[in-house]
């Protein structure tokens, strides 16, 4: 298999990310694409010279479809993953991966049973910054970490939520699973594993279910401490995103449109190296959607080439879906939620 076949379902906001990604990846090629409203499949299509479909399981028949993407609402992710898997084809799906536990244990289950390959959408991971955050982790540059923010400060008008499924607990949640998600993903692999969480959440400015602010502090397994922030009411417009790491040795902070920009940047031993790490990489991406789609994509072409799982699979997004979803617990019951191995094992 040297050009891996794929099919997009959903044309909505985050497709064309993904429509780009497939023209800057050897080896990948988009061929079909699905939405449920003709016309925005037909544009699609035609912008990408792919066959169009309005029902996904008629793409998922095309024999010569290797891999699909699935870029419709949360809450269509889980059983759309599983229909694709189980008609045999590899699968990368948006964030989060599913809206509750057992529909992302089923997700996991299902790529094990069919032996296709699962990748989340966790795109940040890969921004330059967050590699070199990450570096700095692992070689230890920041000593013990002590202290780990997420804060995501955003704003959407009540527009947004007056779609029928943005800020619904079954197609989306709130501030804390959709739009903070990245980030919270991004905290718990860098600061790693989550030992308890307790929070508070509320609706404040929209007429919505779920949440528009959510705040969590957590304890890590290594002792640190951490905190979240998430919310949509910052108006008039998205003022902050970014995730800030305190260590012994070093304190960091990855901020920018999409984690891609170095905030704060002082490391024992790298003063020196301050102003340049501060001023590489300036120029932010267009959305929150960020740039780095296009390695995801190569990373699952690499992982079928080399049979092998891609970086980021159904276990590493099941971590941030049941961080949120412990967070959701603790604010429901007043109560902190402990977690197991990092991972709380509710529904």
């Amino acid at each position: 298999m040297d050009t891996i076949n794929f099919g997009l379902i959903g044309c909505g906001r985050v497709a064309p990310r993904h429509a780009q990604s497939f023209g800057e990846v050897a080896g990948a090629r988009l061929v079909a694409v699905a939405d449920i409203i003709e016309s925005r499949a037909a544009r699609f299509a035609k912008d990408c010279q792919a066959e169009k479909f309005t029902d996904y399981h008629r793409l998922l028949e095309r024999r010569d479809v290797d891999a699909v993407c699935i870029c419709t609402p949360s809450g269509m992710h889980a059983q759309m993953a599983i229909d694709a898997m189980q008609a045999g084809k590899h699968v990368v799906v948006e964030k989060p991966m599913a809206m509750n536990l057992r529909d992302a244990d089923r997700m996991i289950d299902t790529a094990k049973s069919t032996g296709v390959k699962l990748c989340i959408v966790l795109q940040n991971r890969y921004n330059p910054p967050m590699q070199d955050l990450r570096r700095a982790v692992d070689e230890g540059k920041l000593g013990r970490l002590l202290l780990g923010n997420a804060t995501v400060r955003w704003y959407r008008p009540q527009e947004y939520y007056d779609d029928g499924w943005h800020g619904t607990y079954t197609m989306d949640g709130g501030a804390l699973m959709n739009q903070s998600i990245h980030h919270i993903d991004a905290l718990q692999w860098l600061m790693g594993e989550v030992e308890s969480v307790f929070a508070y959440t509320a609706t404040l400015a929209h007429k919505m279910e779920a949440e528009d602010v959510g705040v969590a502090v957590l304890r890590f397994k290594g002792g640190a401490i951490g905190s979240v922030e998430g919310s949509t009411v910052t108006y008039p417009e998205n003022l902050e995103g970014s995730v800030a790491l305190f260590g012994e040795r070093g304190s960091a902070k990855v901020g920018g449109t999409a984690l891609n920009r170095k905030v704060l940047w002082k490391i024992a031993g790298e003063v020196e190296h301050e102003h340049v790490a501060l001023m590489r990489d300036q120029v932010d991406p267009p959305s929150v959607y960020g740039s780095s789609h296009k390695v995801v994509i190569a990373d699952m072409v690499a992982a079928l080439h080399e049979n092998r799982a891609p970086h980021t699979d159904g276990a590493e997004g099941r971590k941030s879906v049941a961080l949120v979803l412990a967070m959701y617990e603790s604010a429901r019951t007043g109560k902190p939620v402990k977690m197991t191995d990092g991972i709380w094992n509710g529904t």
